[in-house]
């Protein structure tokens, strides 16, 4: 059976990660996005049953998810073992597995570059019965694109350019770092392409996870509405 494994190598010592991993306020700083809900989803995901390994090092989510940090000379390395204690991984916890992904990166993000500062995200998602690809949608040529750490600019389909770094890729997500999503810095923007998925989603999805910082209401309203307007032309179904 296999095991599945993320990790992330984030340049801080193993204590500021571990913070970020066990104060509920820090948390909310990289876990998911805004939702109303968002507070008792961090306090059943990372404390009920949960259990601290003493150390500080190891930290075993009640679902049977496993953190371990590995200080490291150049930061500290994060992984997570995804837990199997149900059985096999099917689908759907591939879908979960992909959330996680984000997540840890959306951690490193926070970490590295806006530690104190607290966030305002933006979350769009939808599916397309004309089985769009979200890059083909948004005009995004990735054989195109420069490696993780250096810079781009993208003219999208939606009439905005985009600046700043390419955070990290994958087959199935894109991390941008974005200069108009912070007042200071740059914000986080997190492209995901969803494949269906049987008794889950029947057409392709897609998922948009902007993270801002410091914003004022008419900009960050003003990027909501691209991102809707977005999703609404290109993946309406739900």
């Amino acid at each position: 059976m296999a095991t599945s494994q993320l990790s992330v190598l984030v340049n801080a010592d193993a204590e500021q990660v571990w913070l970020m991993l066990r104060e509920p306020a820090r948390i909310a700083k990289w876990h998911g996005w805004e939702t109303e809900g968002l507070a008792e989803e961090i306090q059943h995901i990372y404390y009920t049953d949960a259990v601290e390994g003493p150390d500080h090092l190891r930290l075993e989510l009640g679902g049977g998810d496993v953190f371990t940090l590995e200080p490291r000379a150049d930061g500290t390395l994060l992984t997570l073992t995804r837990g199997q204690a149900k059985g096999e991984l099917t689908k759907h916890d591939a879908d979960i597995t992909e959330g996680w992904a984000t997540f840890l990166q959306q951690l490193k993000f926070a970490l590295e570059r806006h530690p104190q500062a607290p966030r305002r995200t933006i979350f769009v998602d939808g599916t397309s019965s004309a089985h769009t690809k979200l890059w083909d949608a948004l005009g995004i040529d990735t054989g195109w694109l420069p490696d993780p750490g250096e810079p781009y600019e993208l003219s999208l389909t939606t009439g905005t350019t985009l600046t700043g770094k390419v955070w990290y890729r994958s087959d199935t997500q894109l991390g941008l770092t974005v200069a108009d999503y912070a007042e200071h810095g740059d914000g986080l923007l997190v492209l995901a392409q969803q494949a269906p998925v049987a008794g889950v989603r029947e057409h392709p999805g897609a998922q948009i996870i902007a993270s801002t910082y410091g914003l004022g209401a008419a900009a960050f309203e003003s990027i909501g509405s691209q991102w809707d307007a977005f999703m609404e032309t290109h993946y309406p179904d739900e």
